[in-house]
Parts: C-alpha cells; structure tokens; sequence
C-alpha cells in the first residue's frame, strides 16, 4: 500500500512453524488428500466437563467483565496453592500474574529485562518462540546445543562455556518440546548453582510439567536461592485441554510484579474473566481425567517409538514426557525438511522439520503423537512405505 512502511524491527521476528505445516496440510487436504496431522501441539481430547460447566455458570452469572489485570483473586490463589504443592514451590499469590495463554510470559519477561545487546541461552532444539522473542526485544539469542546422545540433556559443561559477562537470562524448558526430554534432578541442581554463580535469570518454561511418564518434573524455583531469579511460566492448554481458552500463568519475583502489570495494561488489559472461573475449577475439581490422557498418551508414545524404530533409517528416544517424538532420521539420506515434505506430499503425513526448533535437529523431524492410536497406526505405515524405498536404494 502507497505510503505504509513496515517497521524494519518485523524483519527480526520469527514464527511457529507448526501453524504454517498446519495451513498447507490443509491447503492439500482441500483437494481431497488424505492428511494425518502429527504437527500440532495441541491434545486431542475434549476439555473435561466440569471445567466447561464452570465456564458457562460463570457466563449465566454475568461474569463478563474486565477481570482485575493480575488475574481473579480466586485464581491467583488456587495457582499458587497448586504450585506449591506440585512443584515444591511456596509461593502466595501476589506472585501470580495470569496471562491470555503461556507465550505472553515470554514476551513481558523478555521486554523487562532484555537490554539490546544482552544475550539469552536458548535450548536447540527448543521452541521458536524462545529465540524469536529474544531477538525481536533486541537481545542475542545463543542456541544451546540438546543432543539426542544425551537423550535430550543439555551438557552442562558446554552450557556454562556459553556464559558471557552479556549473558543476561537461561531459558529452561523440562520437560520439552520438541524432544520430550527431561532434566534430572542433579541436572537442575548444576544449573542453579550455574545461575547463582553467574546471576542469570531463569525463565523456566515448564507447561508440560505434568505429562511425565517416568522419572520426575523438577521446577528450579525450587532449587534454594532459586525464587528470587526465577521466572515459571506455566498453563492451562496442555494439562487440561485447554488451548482455544488461551489461559497461561507466571510466578514472578517481587521486582517483576510491576513491570508486567504495565505490561499487561498496554497489551491486552487483562485475560477473559469466565475462562479464569473454568481454570479454578480445573484446579481444584477432580484430576481423574488428566491422569487418564497422560496414561494413554504413555501407550500413544510406545506405539510410536515401537513403530518408528521398527521402519529401517529411523532411529527414535523413547521420550520421558511430553507428547512428542524426535527421531533422527540421518540414515534415509534425507535431511528433516526433506523428509517432512515428503511425508507430507507422498504420504498424507504431516510432520515438522527438526529445524523448525534449531539447527541441531537437521537430521530431526519432530511428531506430535496426539492423536488416535488408529490414526498413529496408520501414519506409521505410510511413514514406512516412504522411508524403506529410501534407506532401500542406499544399501
């Protein structure tokens, strides 16, 4: 349009590329193809029910209105409580702040604290948004290589070479998307003492911290002198089905609280008050239906690594959380975007390239098993009969 200039800052932010896969799965799909989708990270069931009967009480009783920007008090308390019991974290809650879905954590805690210049440790691979944020705030995002021979466990000795006197924040994302890795408990503990050592500021990003299967979700908040430098960040769309409610979560240090109240006040004023009333029920109500999803995507995930491993050229970590695989499928001469395309044009199979999260996934593609155990069986079997021919002709 004549006269409308794009500011240059848009040239530094990135996406989710999730979103993008999605459109032309579909765009095939408008043809009549038949498209599995194994790229988003959404779950595939329904909100429980008696969330959604809080929220349509809420609506009948005129709940309709601005919420207080932090949050409703009744929120910020069942949160707090929450954290404190599952996450070993004693917060009150003046410390929560609810945010309109988990990703404006990022955003204000990059916009606080971020000078130009100042760099920020994000995990490769590790979500697009880390690095997209930090650079769109003016700061340096530098990747930190997680490597499936660690089973998607940072070296923490390579970590710590990447501490710089401009190193400002570590983002830490356990357990993770893509990978589904999971720190251990010493892991932590060496990271804490890290930032202490080093004072850095910690944005732990820990939305997935109660779909683990075996070990254990450790928040580094609750690590001793960890509180004050920590940010969590945390949701609802995950645990609970909830991602069309747009409903996250931060626990903050005091000297946080006011910049992202202003924060919010500029953006987007405050988060939908009924959606606020369903996510204290979700809290607080029966957890029978959580613990159900999180027990069949445990059988989800053992179909899929089973079926990967079993395809000739793929190689495939049986995750410890999450709901997602990271195969590495160097062996079919592909790289992941090679084969993400692929799948998608010559299978019907809709993945994501590893480089989606980094350029340490290149010979990655990452799969969202949240889907049917149906609609998996049958992705496998199209995943074959594209991989075989390759790894085939390379004998």
């Amino acid at each position: 349009m004549p006269g409308m200039r794009i500011a240059s800052r848009m040239d530094s932010i990135g996406t989710e590329t999730a979103f993008e896969a999605a459109a032309r799965a579909r765009a095939l799909e408008a043809t009549g193809r038949s498209v599995i989708h194994l790229e988003i990270g959404e779950p595939d069931f329904d909100t429980p029910a008696n969330i959604r009967e809080a929220a349509k009480r809420a609506l009948d009783a005129g709940v309709t209105h601005y919420p207080p920007y932090l949050g409703l008090p009744a929120l910020r308390e069942a949160i707090a409580a929450d954290v404190s019991i599952r996450k070993d974290v004693p917060v009150v809650a003046d410390h929560v702040v609810v945010t309109p879905g988990a990703k404006p954590v990022m955003y204000y805690a990059m916009l606080a604290l971020i000078e130009p210049g100042d760099e920020v440790i994000v995990p490769d691979p590790g979500y697009p948004i880390y690095e997209s944020m930090a650079r769109f705030v003016g700061g340096t995002p530098v990747p930190l290589p997680i490597r499936q021979e660690r089973e998607f466990r940072a070296d923490l000795d390579e970590l710590e070479s990447l501490v710089t006197r401009k190193t400002r924040m570590l983002v830490l994302n356990s357990p993770a998307n893509p990978t589904g890795g999971l720190f251990t408990r010493e892991d932590i503990v060496r990271i804490a003492e890290l930032a202490l050592r080093h004072d850095l500021v910690v944005l732990a990003d820990e939305i997935y911290g109660r779909i683990v299967y075996e070990g254990e979700h450790v928040s580094i908040a609750s690590i001793p002198g960890m509180l004050e430098r920590t940010i969590i960040l945390d949701g609802f769309s995950k645990t609970y089905a909830m991602t069309g409610w747009r409903l996250g979560y931060a626990v903050l240090p005091d000297v946080l609280l006011y910049a992202f109240g202003r924060l919010i006040i500029n953006s987007v004023s405050g988060t939908s008050a009924f959606s606020q009333v369903a996510a204290v029920e979700a809290l607080t109500g029966p957890q029978d239906e959580v613990e159900a999803m999180v027990e069949e995507f445990r059988a989800r995930r053992d179909l899929v690594v089973d079926g990967l491993n079993a395809i000739p050229g793929i190689s495939c970590l049986r995750p410890h959380a999450a709901f997602y695989v990271f195969p590495d499928i160097s062996a079919t001469g592909l790289d992941g975007a090679e084969l993400a395309d692929r799948l998608l044009h010559d299978a019907g199979v809709c993945v994501l390239a590893g480089t989606a999260f980094g350029q340490v996934g290149r010979s990655h593609i990452r799969i969202s098993y949240a889907n049917s155990r149906e609609n998996l069986t049958e992705a496998l079997a199209r995943i074959r009969a594209v991989v075989e021919p390759l790894v085939a002709a390379r004998a």
